[in-house]
C-alpha cells in the first residue's frame, strides 16, 4: 500500500509525542511494528509481530512533531525501523529538514546493516540521515540498567555523519 505521495505507508505500534529517555534531549519517538530478531527479554515484545500495529501515512507525523518547539529530535524504535526504511525515509528527510536529530535503534550492528544496504539502497539512505546509531541486539545476559539509552552492554552508541561512525 502506498500514501498520497507514492511512499509506503509505515506500520508503527505507536508514538510517544514528549521522551527523556530515547535519546538525547526532548525526543518524538516512532515505534515501528515488525522485528525479525525475537529478542529475549525484549522491552518492547508488542512490536514484533510484522502484522500487528496500524499502517500509516509517514508524514502524517510531522504536524504533531512541527507544533512541538521544545523537541530536539526524532527517535525511530522499535520493533525494528530497518525493515521499513523506504517507509521511514520520507518522514526522515523532512526531520533532518527541519534541523532536528535523528537517532535509530536497531537490533542489527552497524556493519550488518551496511551490508543490508548493499542490496537494500533505502537501508543506506536512512542510516545516513541518522545522527545517532545505537545498535545491536538485546542479550539479556548482558542487561545492564546504568546504560544510557540502551539495554545490554553490547549494544553500542554510535555517532554517524553521512553513514559513516566519526
Amino acid at each position: 500500500m502506498e500514501c498520497n505521495n507514492n511512499a509506503p505507508l509505515l506500520r508503527i505500534s505507536g508514538v510517544i509525542s514528549e521522551s527523556i529517555v530515547d535519546g538525547p534531549g526532548f525526543r518524538y519517538v516512532v515505534f515501528t511494528q515488525g522485528c525479525p530478531h525475537g529478542c529475549p527479554g525484549c522491552h518492547n515484545p508488542q512490536t514484533h509481530d510484522f502484522n500487528g500495529g496500524t499502517l500509516i501515512d509517514p508524514l502524517s507525523l510531522l504536524p504533531e512533531i512541527e507544533e512541538n518547539p521544545l523537541l530536539s529530535g526524532v527517535t525511530l524504535s522499535g520493533g525494528e525501523p530497518f525493515v521499513q526504511p523506504e517507509a521511514l525515509l520520507p518522514l526522515a528527510r523532512e526531520v533532518k529538514a527541519r534541523g532536528l536529530h535523528l537517532l535509530a535503534f536497531s537490533g542489527y550492528t552497524y556493519d550488518q546493516l551496511r551490508e543490508l544496504a548493499t542490496s537494500r539502497k533505502a537501508v543506506g539512505e536512512l542510516l545516513q540521515l541518522c545522527d545517532t546509531l545505537i545498535d545491536g541486539p538485546y542479550i539479556e545476559e548482558q542487561r545492564d540498567l546504568t546504560l544510557q539509552f540502551r539495554g545490554s552492554a553490547n549494544q553500542r552508541v554510535l555517532q554517524l555523519k553521512d553513514g559513516q561512525i566519526i
